[in-house]
């Protein structure tokens, strides 16, 4: 059997109805049991060694998930961490992932039983339902504090003794909403984590850190906007002044801002990979004789050819298509020659990583890039091997040898046709939310049948 054509056009309807509800059953089972792993695979940064950005971007590379969809995962999956309640009743196969996404998005230890409750008692539309009403009505209370919000708003800086700029800024909620949603979406762009070079390790990313590159990438959306006419470019860029000779050979010479501090002399090979450089004749007194002719890296006609040939950063499993940049394998200061066989596009996060020798790239004999470690591994996907065809016994031998019971009622929704009541429901979740957060602390474990819900459906 090859999986592909399951004999059940001889079984009677009440057969496939039992069997689909019997087998959705054991996938939530599988699927909790899936999550945990995810959990402590992200845990263990098990996908750091791939220099990936993340678990979502692993999760993308080897599972074949949307970008997107890969976050939830990891999202939900921690999530469940907290809630045991929540991830009792998924491992037992009675709740259903997208419930489970849904009730994750607000569950505390305070409202996690009257959540899981309206869960087990309906379809998966109502829990959205009442989870969107809910955070709504949350969100409500918070308007009248939006006059003191708005005459209080401040922006402050100042400079600290390591040459670091400290931002203090207070922003009304509206407005606070649209830079967090910019922080946010600037946030997706980037890594979960860093090579502490010194110890070749990776390290965990805190969300202080992240917010802070995700700040400096929307200050480069908007220079760049504000760069592109011609009469303000020269205001908004950032000039790096570095001696030919500590370029090319990093001996001891200028390597710094224009006025502000020194840089290592390999960030700014990563900056010259695709930067505009002026060439300057100076005397041995630093004084200026010539001033040469501004000039791009890399030509515009080279970086459409680039730009059609790569469309996105080329390491292993990096989905990365925007801010991307065009890395010289030998470096121009170095003599490598501006073509298209010397250039490849990468992410700033593997550009970085490739300058500070994490990652060694050179072109393979039949075209194509090998990337690898400093020690000669090369990063490449898993290939899947055969495997044999699913018969839809190997779930049910599986959870029953864990001791799991999953029969063609246990994922099905106790729903039978009643009219939610969701003005009660939210009433009830936002009095438990503001009087009883530590409610459910220590509460006992809930039956899918027993349980006496506070959120009750009435009579159509």
């Amino acid at each position: 059997m090859d999986g592909t054509s399951l004999d059940t056009h001889d079984l009677p309807i009440e057969e496939l109805e039992a069997q689909i509800t019997e087998l959705a059953g054991h996938l939530n089972a599988a699927h909790y049991r899936w999550l945990v792993l995810i959990r402590e695979f992200d845990r263990r940064l098990g996908w750091g060694d791939g220099k990936l950005a993340s678990c979502a971007h692993w999760l993308n590379f080897k599972c074949g998930l949307n970008l997107g969809a890969a976050r939830e995962k990891v999202r939900v999956a921690h999530a469940l961490s907290e809630l045991p309640l929540i991830s009792a009743s998924m491992a037992c196969g009675e709740l259903s992932y997208s419930k489970v996404r849904a009730l994750t998005r607000v569950a505390s230890a305070a409202l996690e039983k009257d959540l899981l409750n309206i869960a087990l008692h309906g379809t998966a539309h109502h829990v959205e339902k009442t989870v969107r009403l809910f955070r709504r009505a949350m969100q409500a209370e918070e308007l009248s504090k939006e006059a003191s919000q708005q005459a209080n708003r401040s922006l402050c800086y100042h400079y600290e003794e390591d040459g670091s700029l400290l931002i203090k800024a207070r922003i009304p909620a509206l407005g606070a909403a649209l830079v967090l949603k910019a922080l946010e979406a600037a946030m997706a762009e980037l890594p979960d984590t860093e090579v502490e070079v010194g110890a070749g390790e990776i390290r965990p990313l805190t969300h202080a850190s992240r917010r802070a590159d995700a700040l400096v990438r929307m200050a480069e959306r908007a220079v760049r906007h504000r760069g592109a006419d011609a009469k303000s470019a020269e205001h908004y860029q950032v000039v790096v002044h570095v001696d030919a000779e500590t370029l090319r050979d990093g001996a001891p010479g200028r390597c710094h801002v224009e006025d502000g501090s020194t840089l290592p002399v390999e960030t700014v090979r990563r900056l010259g990979c695709d930067a505009s450089v002026v060439a300057m004749l100076e005397d041995p007194e630093g004084n200026v004789l010539d001033v040469g002719r501004r000039t791009r890296s890399i030509p515009p006609a080279l970086r459409r050819a680039l730009a059609s040939r790569d469309t996105g950063c080329q390491f292993p499993g990096c989905t990365f298509s925007r801010f991307l940049d065009a890395h010289h394998i030998k470096h121009w200061a170095q003599g490598g020659e501006t073509k298209l066989s010397n250039l490849v596009t990468l992410c700033r996060w593997h550009h970085r990583l490739v300058h500070e020798g994490e990652i060694e790239v050179a072109p393979r004999a039949k075209g194509g890039w090998r990337f690898s470690s400093p020690d000669g591994r090369e990063f490449r996907p898993v290939q899947a091997g055969e495997t044999g065809g699913y018969e839809g016994s190997e779930l049910k031998f599986t959870h029953e040898g864990h001791g799991l019971s999953i029969d063609p009622d246990t994922a099905a929704t106790r729903w039978r046709g009643e009219t939610m009541d969701y003005d009660l429901a939210v009433f009830l979740l936002c009095h438990k939310a503001s009087t009883d957060s530590e409610a459910s602390a220590g509460a006992p474990d809930v039956s899918a049948e027993t349980s006496s819900g506070r959120a009750q459906a009435k009579a159509a």
